[in-house]
C-alpha cells in the first residue's frame, strides 16, 4: 500500500496545472525549510499535500532527468514522486534516483544536517548509503514579481 491512500487524498490540499503545481511545490518545500530546487519537475499534472500526516505527492506527465550543475549530479524523477515531509526532512521518498558512477541508486530520505547552519543536506538510500552536498546546490534564486505600476494622470 502506498502513502497516498483514499483517506489521505480526501483531506489533502490538491492542485492541478503545471504553473500552479510548481508554485505550490516551492511553497511546501519552503514551509518544511528544504531548498526550493530539490524537485525541479516539469509538466506537473497534480500536487497534493496532507498537512496532518505530511504526505506529499507530485505527478508529472513523463519522467525527467535533471542535472544539478554545481555538483555534477544527475537525478531522475519518475512520473509520480511521493514522500512524507517534516521540517528539515523528506522521508519515505519514492520515485527519485541519483546516478552514482554507472548505476542509478534509489533515494529514500533527504535530511538537513544539524545544525542547519552547516549548510549541508544528506541524501540517503534504502541500503544505508549516503552522500552529503551543500544546500546551495539545490537552491534556485527567487525571481521577484514586479510591483504593479499605477498610471499617473496628467493634469
Amino acid at each position: 500500500m502506498g502513502l497516498v491512500t483514499d483517506e489521505v487524498r480526501a483531506r489533502a490540499e490538491k492542485y492541478t496545472g503545471d504553473a500552479l503545481c510548481r508554485e505550490k511545490t516551492k511553497e511546501f518545500l519552503k514551509e518544511v525549510e528544504m531548498p526550493n530546487g530539490l524537485l525541479p519537475l516539469k509538466d506537473i499534472e497534480e500536487v497534493g499535500y496532507d498537512r496532518e500526516t505530511g504526505v506529499v505527492w507530485l505527478k508529472q506527465k513523463k519522467s525527467i532527468t535533471h542535472k544539478f550543475e554545481s555538483i555534477g549530479k544527475l537525478v531522475s524523477y519518475g512520473t509520480e514522486v511521493t514522500a512524507v515531509v517534516e521540517v528539515g526532512k523528506i522521508k519515505k521518498l519514492t520515485g527519485v534516483k541519483a546516478k552514482e558512477l554507472l548505476i542509478w541508486v534509489t533515494l529514500n530520505e533527504l535530511v538537513l544536517e544539524q545544525p542547519t547552519s552547516s549548510g549541508k543536506i544528506n541524501f540517503r538510500t534504502p541500503t544505508g548509503l549516503s552522500r552529503t552536498f551543500p544546500v546551495s546546490a539545490f537552491v534556485v534564486p527567487e525571481v521577484e514579481k514586479p510591483a504593479p505600476v499605477k498610471e499617473a494622470i496628467a493634469i
